[in-house]
């Protein structure tokens, strides 16, 4: 990926097909960018071009831009502008282990709890991540990836789960998608949620448990080794940040 000092606008999802209000959908489509790493770590956040690209005023833009300031998506700074920020391995190194207290719960209560209904959801998924290895569709095994651990969450019955899940790993699921396209890595993950997914149709809470831990614990090490062969995407003196 080459970094450039300006996010291309151009990149953005078309916001009309979407619901919410206008700020809501300006903030997704700009969210979706940064997390598809469309726009790259450090790039120049413009208001100017999102609005002519999104047919929209300044002040849903605005809106947006606070509301990603929040999640630590972007850095604003003053008299300088606003960029998209850098990876940082403390925050990531937080939304990890915050995220695997989450799914090691998820899992278990799964285990325990699963119909057939649900049985059959998650067969499907398995079967279309085979088919998007099978095509090398890189981001739609990434976008079933996500599919298969919101469904997981989806299954426990608690509403609020999947959203605090993923406001506490956003900058986890930023790096993930510098990872999925490493050699053989996608190929790994669907046997990781084989794995897990076995260990759930059996019903077993513990093995589902060890299963989603070994394939959470793939990713920490991958991060740090990014982060020595690729500095120039990461905070400054990373080396620093302590778990």
């Amino acid at each position: 990926m080459t970094q450039t000092n300006d996010i291309d606008a151009h990149l953005l999802a078309d916001i009309s097909t979407t619901e919410g209000s206008l700020a809501q959908r300006v903030y997704l489509s700009i969210r979706t960018a940064i997390l598809a790493l469309d726009f790259p770590p450090g790039a120049n956040l413009r208001k100017a071009p999102i609005c002519d690209h999104l047919g929209v005023s300044r002040a849903p833009v605005s809106d947006a831009i606070t509301r990603l300031a929040a999640d630590g998506l972007v850095d604003v700074v003053p008299q300088s502008g606003t960029r998209v920020s850098y990876f940082s391995m403390a925050e990531i190194r937080e939304g990890s282990f915050l995220r695997e207290a989450l799914e090691l719960a998820t899992v278990a209560k799964v285990a325990r709890d699963l119909t057939e209904d649900q049985r059959k959801q998650l067969s499907r998924n398995m079967r279309l991540q085979e088919l998007l290895i099978e095509d090398d569709d890189i981001p739609g095994f990434y976008q079933a990836d996500e599919e298969f651990h919101i469904l997981l969450m989806r299954f426990t019955g608690y509403g609020r789960l999947q959203g605090i899940a993923q406001s506490v790993s956003l900058q986890v699921s930023r790096a993930r998608m510098l990872l999925l396209p490493t050699p053989g890595r996608i190929a790994e993950t669907l046997t990781e949620h084989r794995a897990i997914f076995d260990a759930i149709c059996n019903r077993d809470a513990t093995a589902a448990q060890d299963a989603m831990r070994t394939h959470l614990g793939q990713l920490l090490p991958r991060i740090d080794t990014l982060a020595e062969n690729r500095p120039e995407l990461f905070t400054p003196n990373r080396t620093k940040e302590t778990a």
